[in-house]
């Protein structure tokens, strides 16, 4: 039996839910991971379970996949109405929200569950750090401590690349982004062939034209979205994962020689930290009061995360 909803006030675009409300959604679905597989989806700063997918992702699939189904009869009697055999339209979900709150794996975990619905549709995931400018363009701009802001993409290649799989095009290429080399990889395109469904990951999908004042086309990603979510958390939280996330790197991904950073493998923790906090509060922290988080009652849906990554309210747009 499912839990009546939480009580919200009238002015509020959403529906509210607690953990235990949320969970109530699931209905059923049953788990198509393993610990093994929630091991290998997990974020190298996160805390993901069994647990979490159960009560948070498993009723965020149900639902999506509802709402993919409707899709998909909208656009049968759009054809049935045209007499057409239509074009393969994906349908396109956005993940935004902070760097270190947690896109990467809830886009990862999506993915898995969306895949695994009885339609066994083909989900593509594609992360906009591709779309950052290369490196010599942004130092020849002045922008390398912008990157993450809106100027530090290619906008118009990330239009172009949701247009025209929304115009069913039957192959698009995306660049890819090496966070290792921390810089586009030259030539490293993937290719994306009409999936059912794509995910789009990263800081800027829910920007709009007035984030964007001065450019003439005023056409967006968003504009291409038929579902988004906001990964959210405090501040404090977000700033405390940051420098975790730092920290681990500093022992890890950073001891490569190839790594961009692998001259702070070598710093003193004490000294890593100080710059781990510096780079939050310099740009990323800067990023998120002045770019994000402005745009997270544009979402579908808001997840707000609390400690050691778990979710524990869920709104959803009525």
């Amino acid at each position: 039996m499912l839990m009546s909803r939480k009580t919200t006030p009238l002015t509020t675009p959403y529906l509210q839910f607690d953990r235990q409300q949320w969970a109530a959604l699931r209905d059923s679905v049953p788990m198509t991971l393993d610990e093994r597989e929630v091991e290998r989806l997990r974020g190298i700063n996160e805390d993901l379970s069994l647990d979490e997918v159960a009560e948070i992702y498993l009723p965020l699939s149900r639902l999506l996949n509802f709402y993919i189904s409707s899709n998909l009869r909208r656009q049968a009697v759009l054809e049935q109405f045209l007499g057409t055999n239509g074009q393969k339209i994906p349908y396109i979900i956005s993940i935004a929200g902070s760097v270190a709150v947690g896109k990467s794996t809830t886009a990862r975990v999506l993915q898995a569950l969306l895949s695994r619905w009885p339609e066994h549709r083909k989900v593509e995931l594609i992360t906009t750090d591709g779309f950052l400018h290369p490196n010599a363009v942004l130092k020849e701009r002045g922008l390398m401590k912008k990157k993450g802001f809106p100027q530090s993409y290619d906008m118009h290649r990330l239009v172009k690349f949701v247009s025209d799989l929304k115009s069913g095009a039957s192959q698009v290429t995306a660049p890819v982004y090496s966070h290792l080399i921390y810089d586009v990889i030259p030539d490293g395109d993937k290719v994306v062939e009409q999936p059912d469904i794509l995910i789009l990951e990263g800081l800027n999908v829910l920007q709009s034209g007035m984030d964007y004042p001065h450019d003439p086309h005023h056409v967006f990603v968003s504009d291409f979205v038929d579902f988004s979510i906001y990964v959210d958390a405090p501040e404090t939280l977000l700033e405390r994962w940051y420098i975790n996330r730092f920290l681990k790197f500093r022992e890890g991904a950073f001891s490569d020689p190839d790594s961009y950073f692998h001259h702070y493998s070598q710093l003193p923790k004490e000294d890593a930290v100080n710059i781990a906090r510096g780079l939050w509060q310099e740009i990323n922290g800067l990023n998120l009061k002045e770019n994000i988080l402005p745009t997270r009652e544009r979402a579908s849906l808001i997840m707000t995360k609390e400690a050691n990554h778990a979710v524990q309210s869920v709104r959803l747009r009525k």
